[in-house]
C-alpha cells in the first residue's frame, strides 16, 4: 500500500494517542484513509480540496468494488473525522462528509424451524429428567411455537390471573392474556396441543412450585422461571431432538409466524396475534413465506428441475 500523506497520519496519531482509540479501529481507520487518498489522487483532486460531489462519488466507488454498507459505514466515519480534524486545525472550510450516509444494510431475515423441525421439537418429551421438568419442558415448547409467545411474555404468565397479573392462560376459554411490549395487552388462541401439555404441567407442578409463588412455569428451587434458564432448557430439548441448528425461544416466534402466514396468507391477522404495533415488522414473514414457496418451486416444478438438470 503507498504510504499515507503526513497530515494524515498525524491524524491517526492523534486518535491513537490522545482520543486513545483500539488498535483495531486505528487499524480500519488507517486502510479507509489509504482508499480516501488513493481515490483523491486517481481524480486528480488535492484532498483538502475535496467537495460533497467527490465523496459520493468516492463511496459509489467503494460500493462498486463490492464493499458492504458496514465497511462504507465505517469508511465513512473515517474520512468525516479527518476532515473535522483538519477543520479545527483550520485546514478546510467546511466538512465534505457531512450529510453523506452509508448505504442501508439489508436486514437478515429471522431464522425459523421448518414445520418438521418445529413439531419434533414441540413433542419432545425428556426421559432423562424428572416427569415434572419433562411436563413443563413440554408445556413451555408447545406454548412457544402454539402461540408465538415472546420469552418475556412466557415467563411473565401467572397460575391465576390476577389485577396485578403480566398474563395468564383461560383453559377452559382456551386463550392466553399476555402483557407485551409498550405495556400492551392482548389475547391469543392456544391450540389443543398446548392445552394438553399446560394441563399435563399443572398436574406435575406442585411438586416443584412453593406454595405461594404465583408464576405459572416455576424453576426447580420452586420459584419463577428466569428467561435464561428457559433458554438454556429449549437449547437441551433441541439437541435432544436431533435438530441441526442452535434454538432459542424466539426462533419458535418466528416459526409460528412463518408458518401461520404461509397456511392462512392473512398478513394483520399476523400482525394481531404477534402484538405488532406495524404491520411493517410483519412484513418480513412475507419474505420467509416467499422462500418456502422458491423451495417448494424448485424441488417439484418440472421446468426447475430441467433448469438444474442443464447445469
Amino acid at each position: 500500500m503507498a504510504e499515507l500523506a503526513a497530515d494524515i497520519q498525524r491524524f491517526l496519531q492523534h486518535l491513537s494517542v490522545e482520543r486513545r482509540l483500539a488498535a483495531r479501529t486505528v487499524a480500519m481507520y488507517t486502510e479507509a484513509l489509504l482508499r480516501l487518498q488513493a481515490s483523491a489522487q486517481a481524480a486528480g483532486v488535492e484532498l483538502q480540496a475535496a467537495q460533497s460531489h467527490h465523496i459520493r462519488s468516492w463511496t459509489a466507488q467503494l460500493r462498486g468494488r463490492g464493499l458492504a454498507p458496514r465497511s462504507i459505514a465505517i469508511a465513512l466515519a473515517a474520512w468525516r473525522g479527518l476532515f473535522r480534524w483538519w477543520g479545527q486545525q483550520g485546514l478546510v472550510r467546511a466538512n465534505p462528509v457531512e450529510g453523506i450516509r452509508p448505504p442501508k444494510a439489508a436486514k437478515p431475515l429471522p431464522k425459523a424451524l421448518s414445520v418438521q423441525q418445529a413439531v419434533a421439537l414441540a413433542v419432545h418429551h425428556n426421559d432423562h429428567t424428572s416427569p415434572a421438568l419433562a411436563a413443563r419442558d413440554h408445556a413451555i415448547a408447545e406454548l412457544l411455537y402454539g402461540c408465538g409467545l415472546r420469552i418475556g411474555e412466557l415467563t411473565g404468565l401467572d397460575l391465576q390471573a390476577r389485577a396485578d397479573a403480566k398474563g395468564w392462560v383461560d383453559v377452559p376459554d382456551a386463550t392466553a392474556h399476555v402483557l407485551g411490549k409498550g405495556s400492551k395487552r392482548r389475547s391469543v388462541p392456544v391450540g389443543s396441543h398446548a392445552l394438553q401439555a399446560l394441563q399435563d404441567w399443572l398436574v406435575q407442578r406442585p411438586t416443584l412450585a412453593r406454595g405461594d409463588e404465583a408464576a405459572l412455569f416455576v424453576s426447580q428451587r420452586g420459584t419463577r422461571l428466569s428467561p435464561n434458564q428457559l433458554r438454556l432448557r429449549l437449547q437441551q430439548q433441541a439437541q435432544q431432538s436431533g435438530l441441526p441448528t442452535r434454538v432459542h425461544p424466539h426462533m419458535l416466534r418466528h416459526s409460528y409466524a412463518s408458518h401461520l402466514l404461509q397456511s392462512s396468507g392473512d398478513l394483520r391477522a399476523v400482525q394481531e396475534l404477534l402484538g405488532h404495533a406495524s404491520i411493517s415488522t410483519t412484513q418480513v414473514y412475507t419474505k420467509l413465506d416467499h422462500q418456502h414457496l422458491s423451495k417448494v418451486y424448485d424441488a417439484a416444478h418440472p421446468r426447475a428441475r430441467r433448469k438444474e438438470n442443464s447445469k
